[in-house]
């Protein structure tokens, strides 16, 4: 499995920036390397993900538009950029990796390895 250890995260105000890191100790074992956050008393929510060696990428409705994620093969890290943050992007925001199904590349149920998550709190 993949070890994955995410930082990046703090408060900011509405309107703000944040860029998320997740670092894989392996990352070239793992096709797709996804971002999730989960609010208090939400359901877990697929943001975006990225295949690690094409850098194909794709985004839930939330993120489209305003998250961006990227890769750098050379220091096995995935980057989510988040712009124009609102008070509803509040969470714990994790990345994930070992896909064990490409049915649901946003589906928290298809990755196996997780990172412990890293807080993202925006205040209007």
């Amino acid at each position: 499995q993949v070890r994955l250890t995410e930082s990046g995260g703090g408060s900011v105000q509405a309107g703000g920036s944040l860029r998320l890191s997740c670092v894989a100790d392996i990352f070239s074992s793992t096709d797709f390397i996804a971002w999730f956050r989960q609010a208090p008393g939400k359901v877990r929510e697929g943001v975006a993900v990225i295949s690690t060696a094409g850098g194909a990428t794709f985004y839930g409705d939330s993120a489209k538009g305003r998250f961006t994620i990227a890769r750098d093969t050379a220091k096995s890290t995935v980057y989510l950029q988040m712009n124009n943050l609102k008070p509803e992007d509040t969470a714990m925001y994790c990345c994930a990796a070992d896909l064990t199904s490409t049915n649901g590349l946003l589906d928290a149920a298809a990755y196996t390895s997780w990172g412990r998550g890293t807080q993202v709190t925006v205040s209007s």
